[in-house]
């Protein structure tokens, strides 16, 4: 945790005035977190986004921030933390339009934490619910899936617990600082969770909840996930958003239905409407990933390379329009014919086949 590159980056992420999406600007830009570190209030100004106020104030309190209470605090805490760009950072949060600049970790994460699926929905919820949202945590958990959610009351809390009761893995993202557990009743659980999993954040050790966190705690999840199944949901649900959010990244929308005379079900039937894919089996979500073998892990702990059939014809055009030079997503979807969201999705599989490799930007490179 306590390379160089580490600093730089929670440095960033440390600094009032840069969040998630000005982070991006800022390593297009300047090509590294150290560079933006060095740059002056004048080169600041030149980012997209910048002018030469915010810079001014951006500068000021870059220049004021002590990067080690944080990395103290959360070494006291039992929490790694992994930089933009760095071996331990997620691959999946990688493909984001604006991804954390440092992820908080408390737990593992492991190569086969990629074949993920989130489990989501309200706090205020059914007995139905709650007995659903853990059978299909622990159904996810048997077949092999990392089950990640929220740790939030209601559906989130017992889908983790489905999945510890399989002896499968689970990731819980918090909407608050590792430093503490929210909500509090959920400590002795969230202390099986790091045994079997991790806790992860993108907010500092001591940051509070706050409404404002969850849409970006919401986006993370679904980043972390292959597709997202939304147990019971209301009108209002912030699973709603974590659903609209997976929808934007290209990937699955699962919704479970349920009585069609009690309002926790509102806005999951309105999902199936738009287009959601109805859920009564696991074995739908199994069918929708039959073709998906991911990479195990070595011995070594490492993921091997290359498992399972050869490339399918999106991949062999996406691998195709790779060489030594990076380039983005988008630029890949225009050279290979495609949509973005199939490109990101399948540069998931070739990066985790050990066939692209990520750069800062995030730009993709083929491996030789």
């Amino acid at each position: 945790m306590n390379d160089t590159l580490t600093r730089f980056c929670l440095h960033l992420a440390l600094t009032p005035g840069v969040g998630a999406v000005s982070f991006r600007s800022l390593l297009e830009h300047f090509g590294s977190a150290e560079r933006a570190l060095g740059a002056s209030a004048s080169e600041l100004a030149e980012v997209p986004g910048f002018g030469a106020k915010r810079a001014d104030e951006v500068a000021r309190a870059r220049d004021a921030i002590d990067v080690r209470p944080e990395m103290e605090l959360a070494a006291r805490h039992g929490v790694a933390i992994a930089a933009f760009g760095s071996p331990a950072y997620p691959v999946a949060l990688t493909y984001l339009a604006a991804p954390p600049p440092v992820l908080y970790i408390r737990g593992t994460m492991v190569p086969e934490d990629a074949r993920a699926m989130a489990i989501v929905g309200s706090r205020r919820c059914s007995l139905y619910g709650q007995e659903q949202a853990e059978r299909f945590g622990a159904g996810l958990g048997q077949s092999g899936f990392t089950v990640v959610s929220g740790l939030a009351r209601g559906i989130d809390i017992r889908a983790h617990m489905g999945a510890l009761a399989s002896g499968g893995r689970t990731v819980a993202v918090l909407g608050n600082g590792l430093a503490s557990v929210y909500p509090p009743e959920h400590e002795a659980r969230a202390r099986e969770i790091v045994e079997r999993g991790a806790l992860v954040s993108e907010f500092p050790m001591g940051m509070l909840p706050s409404p404002e966190n969850f849409p970006r705690r919401n986006r993370v999840i679904s980043g972390l996930s292959l597709g997202v199944l939304v147990v019971e949901a209301g009108q209002r649900s912030g699973a709603l958003i974590t659903a609209s959010i997976a929808a934007e990244q290209g990937k699955e929308v699962f919704a479970l239905p349920g009585r069609v005379d009690t309002p926790f079900t509102v806005g999951t039937h309105k999902l199936i409407q738009d287009g959601a894919k109805l859920v009564h089996s696991l074995q739908d979500i199994l069918d929708e990933f039959a073709a998906l073998r991911l990479p195990a892990a070595a011995e070594s702990g490492q993921a091997t390379l290359p498992l399972g059939p050869a490339l399918d014809p999106q991949e062999e055009a996406i691998l195709g329009s790779l060489d030594v030079d990076p380039v983005t997503a988008d630029d890949l979807a225009e050279r290979a014919g495609l949509p973005v969201a199939a490109v990101t999705a399948n540069l998931t599989l070739l990066e985790l086949k050990g066939l692209v490799r990520s750069v800062p930007g995030p730009r993709y490179v083929r491996r030789t």
